[in-house]
């Protein structure tokens, strides 16, 4: 088929010389000679240019919304190429996490999380465009904008009983951290081949643990264990909102505590419950439990009702933690708030913002001066409870978790926080270096629950002194020297605080188990999960560490 411009130009030759035969159509540039027009083709200047011809459009049968969704690709990729992206990989992972973004994906190099950040960054100015804000690209300037953003505080006026809890809080903590700093620098004269050797034997008899017995506790998964003090019970709470008190090692159940109307998230046992040394009446509050329902109870070991009813957040309550004095009690909601209540009074002393999501976990230092709280913003802080300060975020960027913190707790050195998140990791952060000093790839799924193991030789809380040789000379304390960590992929795993080396793994839940404990003379580890049973694991003989 003919071009329709060529087509033209042949009709028009043919009106100049109708009768003539009708020679090969060419195009000639202008010349000069005076060869006729019928030899010489049609010149330049002669081409008509009075037709209205109908091109074929780039747009032709292209519907209006898709084109308009094309050029706005276009647009953006144009806007997203004018954007300046910081070219370290670490600035580009910071930037990301300040978004709200994950700092890395599956398979992702560092080219491809650099493009990712620059679309986003597209996307964002276009969205500032259209809501008539100023659109601010430039990255260069960015993170020290935002850095500016998060140092600034601000604060809010507090209460009376808020000033008289930091100033007891204060009286309380500054004797232990003296008692507990005397105790470790006593131990750092301990020769280091003393240490080692002691370490190794905490390990072979670690690696003795088996299943020792185990107990249904409720018609719906298990949530929560915490073994007593004594250890010589654990109290289970399920899904269906009742906690079963089970005896150690018969699994026998000995009572059951109704009370919540849904899911039994956090339970924390009184410090010095179920020591009758420590004079603490049965009848008192011994046990306190958070439930989905967003309620606080308070139990003795008498009653299967609460004794008390704490009430004020909005959300599920994911954790409840009691003070090392017993006198405050610490909870997490994801209500993205962390509260904490005078157990005497049953009154809100203080409510803690900072996180953006939900606070999924709390839990108080050996010395009582610090908390810690983490949750699903995939962040952890450090809370000074004399003045309310943020000492330390558990994140830096390239070491922080990347997916909801689960698990905390404080070892009984009182400077060292675990935390263990849905990323399948337990990461260790000391407060003193104010940085992360260890990492285990615990589990191969989310890590659910981990606690520290404190022994009765404990620095600040211990029941018995720290044991002897032959020689009579002084050996190190048991008390954190490993943590137990359970997994949704079915597991229950042993961790040596040295090395963080994987000494033992306990197997024989048939489902994701949601949390675990350890006895504080080391002889029972007890586990529950949505197998609705709750374990108990320890070595044949039955022998303390």
């Amino acid at each position: 088929m003919m071009h329709p411009s060529r087509q033209a130009y042949v009709e028009e030759a043919q009106e100049v010389s109708p009768s003539m035969p009708q020679p090969a159509v060419r195009l000639r540039a202008p010349t000069n000679t005076s060869t006729p027009k019928q030899d010489r083709g049609i010149s330049l200047e002669d081409l008509p240019t009075d037709h209205d011809y109908d091109l074929p459009s780039a747009s032709a049968g292209i519907a209006p919304e898709k084109a308009s969704a094309i050029l706005s690709q276009l647009n953006r990729k144009r806007l997203a190429a004018s954007i300046a992206v910081p070219t370290d990989d670490g600035r580009v992972r910071a930037r990301l996490r300040e978004m709200g973004e994950p700092m890395t994906l599956f398979g992702e190099g560092p080219a491809d999380r650099r493009d990712r950040l620059r679309e986003l960054m597209a996307v964002r100015a276009e969205q500032q465009a259209a809501g008539g804000e100023a659109a601010d690209v430039d990255m260069e300037d960015a993170p020290e904008d935002d850095a500016q953003d998060q140092e600034e505080e601000f604060y809010t006026q507090g209460s009376e009983d808020l000033l008289r809890a930091r100033q007891e809080i204060a009286r309380f903590s500054l004797p232990r951290a003296k008692k507990r700093l005397a105790c470790l620098k006593e131990d750092s004269n301990i020769p280091l081949r003393t240490h080692v050797k002691f370490r190794k034997q905490i390990r072979e008899r670690l690696q003795g643990f088996e299943l020792q017995g185990s107990q249904t506790a409720g018609d719906r998964h298990v949530s929560m264990t915490r073994i007593s003090p004594n250890g010589n019970m654990v109290a289970a709470g399920n899904w269906g909102g009742s906690i079963k008190l089970i005896e150690i090692p018969s699994m026998e159940e000995k009572g059951t505590l109704r009370g919540h109307t849904n899911r039994v998230s956090g339970i924390s046992w009184f410090p010095g419950a179920t020591l009758p040394e420590k004079g603490v009446s049965p009848d008192s509050v011994n046990l306190a439990s958070g439930g989905a329902e967003g309620q606080i109870n308070l139990w003795s070991l008498n009653k299967d009702t609460p004794i008390s009813t704490l009430g004020g957040h909005a959300q599920r309550v994911c954790r409840v933690e009691f003070h090392p004095s017993g006198k405050y009690l610490a909870s997490a909601s994801e209500d993205t708030t962390w509260r904490l209540w005078d157990v005497e009074t049953t009154t809100e002393v203080l409510l803690q913002e900072g996180h953006s999501r939900g606070v999924f976990a709390v839990s108080f230092n050996t010395d009582g001066s610090l908390l810690a709280s983490a949750g699903l913003d995939n962040i952890g802080r450090i809370w000074d409870l004399r003045s309310g300060r943020t000492i330390m975020i558990l994140d830096g960027h390239m070491d922080g978790h990347i997916k909801p913190i689960h698990g905390l707790d404080w070892s009984s050195d009182g400077h060292r926080v675990l935390t263990g998140s849905a990323d399948g990791w337990i990461k260790c952060w000391d407060v003193r270096k104010v940085q992360r000093t260890g990492g285990i790839g615990a589990h191969s799924s989310a890590v659910s629950d981990l606690r520290w193991y404190k022994g009765l030789d404990d620095p600040v809380d211990g029941i018995l002194p720290p044991g002897l040789d032959d020689k009579g000379n002084q050996l190190p304390r048991k008390t954190s020297t490993f943590c137990v960590s359970a997994g949704f992929d079915k597991k229950v795993n042993i961790f040596s605080a040295d090395d963080w080396s994987l000494i033992q793994t306990l197997e024989g839940h048939t489902g994701p188990v949601a949390s675990v404990d350890v006895s504080r003379d080391g002889r029972w580890i007890v586990s529950g999960g949505h197998d609705r049973t709750v374990k108990l694991w320890g070595r044949n003989d039955g022998e303390a560490l």
